[in-house]
C-alpha cells in the first residue's frame, strides 16, 4: 500500500527551507538591478543564476524538463512561464520575473513584477504600475489571510476580495499556488480567487507558494510557439508576484523576502516570526 506524502513538514524541515529560499530573494533582487532599458532578459536570467551560485545553491527551473533557464522572464502581454531570449528591454515595459533556487533538496519560489520607466508614455506607465501594485497586494492580502486562516482556500477568498475592491481586473483561474519543499510544486493548490472547498487545515508545518497572476483584460490565455510563454489572448498586459510562506508553532514566514515578509505585513498589524 502506498502512504501519500503529508503535505507539512517538521521543524527541522521548516528550518532547511530558509536558505533556498533567501536564494531565491537574491536572484530576483539581481534581475531587478540588472533590469534597465537595452537589456536583454538573457541579461536578467544570467544575474539571477550568480546570485543563486554565489549563495550555494542551483536554479530549480532547469530542473524542470525541456527548460534551460533560471527565470522565467515574462514581458508586456506574457503572463507567466516566459523564455528569456535576446530581446532588449525597452521604456514601458511590464516585466514579471519568476525564479526559484534549490540548496540541500529543498526549494524556493517566487517572482515579481515591474515597469520600466516611460517619460514620454505617463499613462501608460502609471496604467501598468496600478495592475503590477494591485496584484502585489492582493499577494499581501492573501498571506495575511494565511496567518489567521484555519482553512488553505481562504486565501484565495482574501486575494479575490482584495483584487475585485480595486477595479475591473481579471484574476487567471488556470494557473494557481502550490505546496512547495523537496519539490517546487508539490500538494495542495493554492487558488487565487473563491471556491468551494475548505481546502487542508492551516496548521504548523505548512509551506506554500501563494502567486496570483491578475491581466488588464480577459483572463483567456495561450502558449506561444516556444510551448512555454502563456500570453493574454487580448494581448493586454499581465503582472504575477509570489512569495513562498511558511506556518510554523510561532506563526508564519515568508521565506522568499529578506525581512520574513515584516514590511508588506506591516499594514495588517502582522509580524512575521522568524522559523524556530
Amino acid at each position: 500500500m502506498s502512504l501519500r506524502r503529508s503535505i507539512y513538514k517538521n521543524p527541522a524541515q521548516l528550518r532547511l527551507m530558509v536558505a533556498p529560499g533567501l536564494a531565491t530573494a537574491a536572484s530576483l533582487a539581481a534581475a531587478r538591478a540588472a533590469m534597465v532599458v537595452g537589456a536583454t532578459t538573457l541579461d536578467l536570467d544570467a544575474a539571477a543564476e550568480a546570485a543563486i551560485v554565489a549563495l550555494g545553491g542551483k536554479p530549480n527551473f532547469k530542473l524542470e524538463t525541456g527548460y534551460h533557464h533560471t527565470v522565467c522572464a515574462s514581458v508586456n502581454d506574457e503572463v507567466v512561464h516566459g523564455i528569456p531570449t535576446a530581446r532588449k528591454l525597452v521604456p514601458g515595459d511590464i516585466v514579471s520575473i519568476d525564479s526559484g533556487a534549490i540548496l540541500d533538496g529543498w526549494n524556493g519560489d517566487a517572482a515579481f513584477t515591474f515597469v520600466i520607466p516611460d517619460p514620454s508614455r505617463p499613462e501608460v506607465v502609471a496604467e501598468r504600475e496600478l495592475l503590477s501594485h494591485v496584484t502585489e497586494q492582493s499577494l499581501w492580502h492573501g498571506i495575511a489571510r494565511l496567518s489567521t486562516a484555519r482553512h488553505l482556500n481562504e486565501v484565495g477568498e482574501a486575494i479575490e476580495d482584495y483584487i475585485e475592491s480595486q477595479g475591473t481586473y481579471g484574476i487567471l483561474t488556470d494557473y494557481v499556488g502550490h505546496g512547495i519543499g523537496r519539490s517546487m510544486h508539490e500538494a495542495p493548490p493554492v487558488f487565487n480567487y473563491r471556491v468551494r472547498p475548505k481546502g487542508p487545515d492551516v496548521k504548523p508545518g505548512l509551506i506554500v507558494a501563494i502567486e496570483p497572476m491578475v491581466v488588464m483584460g480577459d483572463i483567456e490565455t495561450y502558449t506561444k510557439e516556444d510551448d512555454w510563454t502563456v500570453a493574454t489572448s487580448d494581448g493586454l498586459a499581465a503582472a504575477h508576484w509570489e512569495h513562498s510562506i511558511a506556518v510554523h508553532k510561532d506563526g508564519i514566514w515568508v521565506l522568499t523576502a529578506e525581512d520574513g515578509g515584516a514590511a508588506g505585513l506591516a499594514q495588517f498589524g502582522i509580524t512575521p516570526v522568524p522559523i524556530p
